[in-house]
């Protein structure tokens, strides 16, 4: 691993925080931020490494406040198209060094805003979604691709669930279980390709405790405040840090 500055540590522990505060489900795309903020403090390879015990903590919480509230016709047809995905997405990882891997987050994290709009666009639609089976299998297959290259499905995810016009509860309920069952098929593969490793294991380690203060604070923020203006922000620097790893 590269030697770290004290920005770097802050930036790690403020992507952690911000992983429990996107699993609690306040602030739709806010977890696009995590893997960007995590690439400038450690190797883009690292970082997908370090996130995914993360992000699996962040599940375990997440889950305990949303528990049986999701959609399961919803994560039946995500999860096939999913698992293809994540094949694809382990190919692309072994083709690319950390230079491309930092890249392709960043273009991911710049796009997102593109889809961000995209998103509003659709959910400003008064008609409701009905999805057949194989819209299901398509959002799958690049919600799998992108989780496995940058653990950024989300909007992806949410580009398929929010026309449907879930409850609040259910859309993220649903979402957190998804990709709890997403993460947990992931963690064996990112072993066997040397991603996770005792060296990010044990970053991983000293980052946990931040998450579950993050799934607190989203659950609070989520009860009392509107995300409007502060994603606003978010996005911002999402598209700030993702021109920053693509020129850096």
């Amino acid at each position: 691993m590269q030697e770290h500055s004290t920005w770097a540590f802050v930036f790690a522990i403020g992507a952690a925080v911000l992983i429990g505060v996107a699993k609690a489900g306040f602030g739709g795309g806010m977890g696009m931020l995590v893997t960007p903020l995590t690439a400038l403090a450690f190797p883009a390879r690292d970082t997908l490494g370090i996130l995914l015990p993360l992000l699996i903590v962040g599940d375990a919480f997440s889950l305990y406040f949303y528990w049986r509230k999701w959609d399961s016709r919803n994560v039946l047809w995500l999860l096939p198209g999913a698992l293809a995905g994540i094949g694809f997405g382990l190919m692309l990882i072994g083709k690319l060094d950390d230079r491309g891997l930092a890249r392709f987050i960043g273009a991911v994290s710049v796009g997102f805003i593109g889809i961000q709009w995209l998103r509003d666009a659709l959910w400003a639609h008064p008609e409701r979604y009905h999805p057949k089976h194989w819209h299901g299998a398509l959002f799958g297959l690049a919600a799998g691709i992108t989780t496995t290259i940058a653990h950024a499905a989300g909007p992806v995810v949410a580009l398929f669930l929010i026309p449907q016009r879930l409850s609040k509860e259910f859309f993220v309920g649903t979402t957190v279980l998804i990709f709890a069952l997403i993460n947990w098929i992931k963690m064996p593969f990112f072993l066997w390709q040397g991603l996770c490793t005792l060296d990010t294991m044990w970053h991983s380690l000293w980052l946990a405790p931040a998450v579950p203060i993050g799934v607190w604070i989203g659950v609070w923020c989520n009860r009392r405040l509107t995300p409007t203006w502060f994603m606003r922000v978010v996005y911002v620097m999402v598209f700030a840090t993702g021109v920053e790893l693509l020129i850096r």
